[in-house]
């Protein structure tokens, strides 16, 4: 079985598991307050160019996401996203559990703008309403589509304007700022937004995400909102190391190069499979890609590979997601177009 699951369905770069085997006996203090996840951390306000923040070693994106969020808001106040944010739609209502609603919005291309985010104040704009005070956004978006330098400036502008928090979940960062549709620097994303995240998960580390917090105010007492989550590690270390190792060298580093061979590979596998009459769910320019295809031609492609049927089928055809990750191998993508042609041949 060939797999396009996900990007975190196999461990970890060699070089991150070289860095935990060669740490595995130092002692350490626990709960991240160690030299590992310190050090991580100045590389990352280095790569930020920000020395006036916070950086949280977290143990993975949904415990990163809520939070974020429930220590920033209190509780009468909301998040706007999108009904395809991961926020809403794929943490099991882990948001609300914490007493926040999630105002859903429809999406233009998976992406929120100016104008939906006054739509929501619109609708939820007195005291018999969850008020809205965060925006939360993905980049890239759920369906692998990524927010230009001028779309992220907007709504950072309208945020602003109407005193909103602007938070952005980075799973998959790695991937929309090495894709060639990308136009938006790792600084310039940092210095338009209150809080985001550096997927490691999702890009070479065993587990763990790097949350940077700009605005103070979310960070007030954020430890001990890790630690009511049930999100603090004892081992934090461990989430340290791996980030050491990902981020050394910048954006010349590891990191930045498994992202950028992962969309390497799934472009491969989007203009092959274009050439071949094959459209898409959606315009992404990343390493999840969407082809739509005939659910016959599904069926047979499941006896050899792993993959999410992305959409119900609709006239007899089924969108399914294809992802690929740092491990993803050029065999791989030969093998699955070699298939896609010979059942349409």
């Amino acid at each position: 079985m060939i797999y396009f699951r996900s990007d975190y369905s196999q461990g970890a770069h060699p070089k991150v598991l070289e860095a935990l085997t060669k740490t595995n006996y130092e002692h350490t203090d626990g709960y991240g307050l160690d030299e590992h996840c310190f050090n991580a951390a100045s590389m990352i306000k280095d790569l930020i160019g920000v020395s006036d923040c916070e950086v949280h070693m977290m143990i993975g994106g949904t415990p990163c996401n809520v939070t974020v969020i429930a220590a920033s808001l209190r509780p009468y106040e909301s998040v706007i996203a999108l009904k395809t944010g991961h926020a809403y739609f794929h943490e099991t209502g882990g948001v609300e559990a914490t007493g926040h609603r999630v105002i859903a919005m429809e999406g233009v291309n998976g992406k929120l703008n100016p104008e939906i985010i006054d739509k929501a104040l619109e609708e939820f704009e007195d005291e018999h309403t969850p008020l809205p005070k965060m925006v939360y956004i993905s980049q890239p978006t759920e369906i692998g589509s990524v927010y230009s330098k001028a779309e992220l400036t907007a709504i950072s502008e309208k945020c602003k304007e109407k005193n909103l928090l602007l938070y952005v979940d980075g799973a998959r960062l790695g991937a929309a700022l090495t894709c060639k549709a990308n136009d938006l620097s790792i600084k310039e994303l940092a210095s338009l937004v209150d809080a985001f995240y550096i997927g490691g998960t999702k890009n070479g580390a065993l587990f763990g995400e790097a949350l940077v917090i700009k605005n103070k105010e979310m960070n007030d007492h954020f430890r001990w909102m890790i630690k009511r989550q049930n999100g603090m590690l004892a081992k934090g270390r461990l989430i340290g190391v791996q980030f050491e190792t990902l981020l050394d060298g910048g954006e010349e580093s590891i990191y930045f190069e498994m992202a950028r061979h992962a969309n390497d590979l799934a472009e491969k596998l989007r203009v092959g499979l274009g050439e071949m009459g094959v459209e898409f769910y959606s315009d992404s320019p990343t390493n999840q890609i969407f082809p739509v295809l005939p659910t016959k031609v599904v069926e047979e492609l499941e006896k050899e590979f792993f993959f999410y049927r992305w959409a119900p089928e609709k006239d007899g055809m089924t969108p399914i997601r294809l992802v690929t990750g740092w491990g993803t191998e050029e065999s791989d993508v030969d093998a699955l177009m070699e298939k896609v042609r010979a059942i349409y041949g």
